[in-house]
């Protein structure tokens, strides 16, 4: 079982998807995505940074499932935006997939040229390339200023998201201007003090679940799309059973008191001066 939300155009997203970030090409990744299809997820959230597009395409191509069942996700990196470069991109990455549209594309960070990345989206968008279109890591000020700058307003951004750094005032401001929160590191990285916190664990109790059940299950009480990633073929059968169960609404505010305010990652603002991310696009372009 999976539940759908739907974008501000109307188009169906599942709710609980599969995220591929650090799962490398190879006979691990092939096996993890064959696992996750035979358990019946058919959301897939990869990127070009990732380097492993062509791998899915092919799972998916040898699943005999047929193409439309799927949703794909994929995003442009940094080193891509702009109008001509995005449109590019997004052309390489369908060729490395094999396939002839996107579900849904979106922009990785707010880097410079983004507003005219986003112009080449939506013409992607209005040509029926890309079912939806929208951002990842960017805040209330690249959200408002994108808003100024363009015909289509997005209509997802996915942001890190998990108990301790909930993104209450971004996901607020989200829901008033019908943009759809979808949550990248849902269960904080598989973070162990956030996995064996003990009010997680009592509320896990309660419903012979697990806390990362508990915790998915919050995320998806809250309207957001969630990625979560296992090559663990038991965690991924747990994470699916998520729909079977519900949250009072005691125990959604015990999870919402967690909150830290604490990152697990760094801050998308001012990211392109980060050592982290400057060493991160020098080790993609060495490899490609």
């Amino acid at each position: 079982m999976n539940q759908t939300v739907a974008a501000a155009n109307g188009v169906d997203i599942p709710q609980l998807g599969f995220g591929l970030y650090k799962i490398k090409d190879g006979g691990t990744f092939e096996r993890t995505v064959e696992e996750a299809i035979r358990m019946g997820y058919r959301h897939f959230d990869t990127a070009k940074i990732y380097g492993n597009e062509a791998a899915l395409g092919r799972v998916i191509q040898n699943s005999g499932i047929p193409r439309e069942e799927f949703f794909i996700t994929s995003k442009v990196w940094t080193t891509d935006l702009g109008y001509r470069a995005t449109k590019k991109a997004f052309e390489q990455t369908c060729q490395k997939l094999n396939v002839t549209y996107l579900d849904m594309y979106l922009i990785h960070f707010a880097g410079p040229q983004y507003v005219n990345a986003w112009k080449a989206m939506e013409e992607l968008y209005d040509a029926g390339k890309i079912k939806v279109i929208g951002v990842a890591n960017f805040e209330i000020r690249h959200l408002e200023h994108l808003k100024k700058h363009s015909r289509i307003s997005p209509m997802v951004n996915q942001i890190e998201t998990h108990p301790e750094f909930p993104q209450h005032e971004l996901h607020d401001y989200m829901v008033r201007h019908r943009i759809l929160h979808e949550a990248w590191g849902p269960l904080g990285q598989g973070s162990k003090a956030l996995l064996e916190h003990p009010e997680l664990v009592a509320i896990a109790l309660c419903h012979q679940k697990s806390v990362a059940q508990v915790i998915l299950r919050w995320h998806l009480q809250r309207g957001i799309i969630v990625i979560p990633k296992s090559s663990n073929p038991q965690r991924i059968k747990e994470n699916k059973e998520t729909f079977d169960f519900e949250l009072n609404e005691k125990e959604m505010e015990q999870i919402r008191r967690l909150d830290t305010g604490k990152r697990y990652s760094v801050s998308p603002n001012g990211y392109m001066v980060n050592p982290f991310y400057i060493n991160l696009m020098k080790l993609f372009i060495r490899s490609h």
